[in-house]
């Protein structure tokens, strides 16, 4: 402990900030941090969205698993954003975010493993530890503060100092993914947009792609074929609706397509912003994300909703409407009431062209159960 004091007064006196989140096992890290005089010369901010509830609030979504790499990446890419928006006028390369899930020993006996996993974004990179403990070996208390070790040693790394990561007999998993320059530029509103041959796009297939799938190919196939355009798939990296991306998650994402396929990366999370990025461009779209971008629960009012969606005529924007379930029921563009004024805009595909019932989620869902 005597340690962990020196080099955590030794962080508080650097000019790097963060924002640290911990969900589940691992809060202790977060006493031990603000306990030490200093730790508002650091810390930002220190959340705890310890129920589920609170973490499905947290990442404005419901994550496939609540103790995991990449819950615990989103964490991190979000506290980093927050950290940017609380001290803005702070170099950027010396603020990040860090975060840390956590499932631990408990009073009664655990049918799944103790492990925990802690993640580190900043400008230009992003760190990822994960590792499996032995069961029985440690308290909780001794398995929190050896999480509270790792979160230490991450943080004095990321942070210039020296501090080793502690000695254990089990194997942990350290994992760091550099940010590209153009990731780099376009996280920092440097570049609109950036693609995989540097052309402006005319189809575009906007989604998260984790994963691809066969649903996915067949829409961009049939997609192609109607423009006779090349379809690029769009990733946005920072939506209204969702967290920042993690440098881990682009490289996972890009690393899916071929050399034959094009891609874009974005920040335009609304397809108003997209539309104003991409002029004359046609969008490939699910009917169930059709019904989303509809619902005025989104917007002020249902005329603000409208204002919107007048960009679409004035860039001459198009949609590829392609069906899907909802909600057990699987609907196309005829289901859909779209306003007149934009209805000619829409080219919708009915069930006898394309039904796909898979998703990305089922599939993540099925990889790790």
């Amino acid at each position: 402990m005597k340690d962990n004091l020196k080099i955590i007064q030794e962080l508080h006196k650097t000019d790097f900030k963060f924002v640290i989140v911990s969900s589940g096992g691992g809060s202790n890290a977060v006493g031990t941090l603000l306990k030490v005089p200093g730790a508002s010369n650091s810390v930002l901010e220190a959340y705890i969205p310890y129920a589920k509830e609170s973490l499905d609030f947290y990442l404005l979504r419901k994550p496939d698993f609540y103790c995991s790499k990449d819950t615990t990446l989103r964490m991190a890419a979000r506290a980093y954003s927050a950290a940017k928006k609380i001290d803005p006028n702070s170099d950027v390369s010396k603020l990040f975010g860090v975060a840390i899930t956590a499932t631990l020993s408990t009073t009664y006996e655990k049918r799944g493993e103790h492990r925990f996993h802690i993640a580190l974004q900043t400008e230009t990179y992003s760190k990822s530890i994960s590792c499996v403990l032995k069961k029985g070996e440690r308290t909780r208390e001794e398995e929190e503060a050896l999480v509270t070790e790792f979160v230490i040693a991450l943080l004095a790394e990321s942070s210039a100092l020296e501090y080793p990561y502690p000695k254990i007999s089990e194997e942990f998993k350290a994992e760091k993914v550099e940010g590209k320059k153009e990731w780099i530029d376009l996280m920092s509103d440097d570049s609109l947009f950036v693609s995989s041959d540097d052309q402006m796009p005319n189809l575009i297939f906007p989604g998260t792609f984790n994963p691809i799938h066969e649903g996915h190919r067949k829409m961009q196939e049939l997609a192609e074929k109607k423009t006779g355009d090349k379809a690029y798939f769009e990733i946005c990296i920072q939506n209204a609706d969702k967290p920042p991306l993690s440098y881990h998650h682009i490289k996972d994402t890009l690393s899916q397509f071929t050399d034959k396929d094009c891609w874009v990366l974005t920040k335009a999370g609304k397809f108003p912003d997209k539309a104003k990025m991409f002029k004359g461009s046609t969008f490939v779209i699910g009917a169930d994300t059709l019904t989303r971008m509809l619902d005025e629960r989104f917007y002020p009012s249902y005329k603000d909703m409208l204002s919107e969606f007048s960009i679409f005529n004035e860039n001459n924007n198009k949609f590829l409407v392609f069906g899907r379930k909802l909600n057990d029921k699987f609907i196309t563009l005829a289901d859909i009431d779209v306003p007149d004024f934009i209805k000619e805009r829409f080219t919708g595909f009915d069930e006898q062209i394309f039904r796909d019932d898979i998703s990305s989620t089922s599939l993540r869902l099925a990889e790790n159960s």
